[in-house]
């Protein structure tokens, strides 16, 4: 059970207070205006999670938070502190990282890494990977960080979560699927041929590091990249007034 890190899936409308957790505002498709303690942001957001990089809204613990529009929406979230100011994460902003390689290649948005958004213990980005292809790979633990993997995927496809050592899953994912990770080894995510995999990573714990550890069985295949091309299906996506 996760103590520290959620996350909800909301639809055109809702309200709630953050109390003592901090959270971000993600469209997944749709966009939508988000009132927090009387401040105002109006999020663009995007079609699908397949069509762009989206921008977002920071809401801080302690903050009264109104979301209207139309589309669905991602509300990660941690258990925090240290309050920050409410924020607008401009999709133009958010570094898109092209990670691996060969049939290991995906890209990974980090609107709300370590190094891209200052938050108190939430960690949050995206990954996309092309059909047919593996990613969170090779497998890998994060010390004392708890996870959520929340699947989305093409044309009503499918794609396989492999978790393991501390708790053992193989299991097929389909759009709307989540997997709350408080321990273990994970990866690979298998995207089936013709269906393209997308999710959305949210971790949190007592430290906001990635603190990550391979699998010492599979860490040889990190350095396999060396000797192969990035995968040329990728980006899959950006963001507006950027081209890559």
């Amino acid at each position: 059970m996760l103590e520290v890190t959620r996350l909800r899936i909301v639809k055109d409308h809702d309200v709630f207070d953050t109390g003592g957790d901090e959270v971000i505002v993600l469209p997944l498709a749709g966009s939508c205006r988000v009132t927090i303690d009387g401040e105002v942001f109006e999020l663009q957001g995007r079609e699908s999670v397949f069509s762009a990089v989206t921008d977002f809204a920071y809401a801080p613990i302690g903050s009264h938070v109104e979301i209207e529009g139309s589309g669905r929406f991602a509300l990660p979230s941690a258990a925090a502190t240290r309050r920050f100011p409410a924020r607008y994460g401009p999709a133009e902003d958010v570094p898109v990282e092209l990670r691996g390689a060969g049939n290991a290649s995906r890209q990974v948005n980090n609107f709300a890494s370590v190094e891209a958004f200052e938050c108190d213990k939430l960690i949050a980005v995206e990954v996309l990977t092309p059909n047919g292809n593996w990613s969170s790979y090779p497998p890998h633990r994060h010390d004392d960080l708890e996870e959520i993997y929340y699947f989305e995927i093409t044309g009503g496809g499918f794609a396989y979560q492999r978790v393991y050592d501390g708790m053992e899953l193989l299991a097929e994912v389909r759009s709307g699927d989540r997997i709350d990770l408080p321990q273990g080894y994970h990866g690979p995510s298998m995207a089936a041929p013709g269906y393209d995999l997308y999710y959305l990573n949210v971790m949190a714990g007592s430290v906001r590091e990635w603190n990550f550890v391979d699998d010492p069985d599979h860490a040889w295949i990190r350095d396999s990249w060396a000797d192969q091309e990035m995968d040329p299906r990728l980006p899959m996506t950006s963001a507006p007034r950027r081209t890559a």
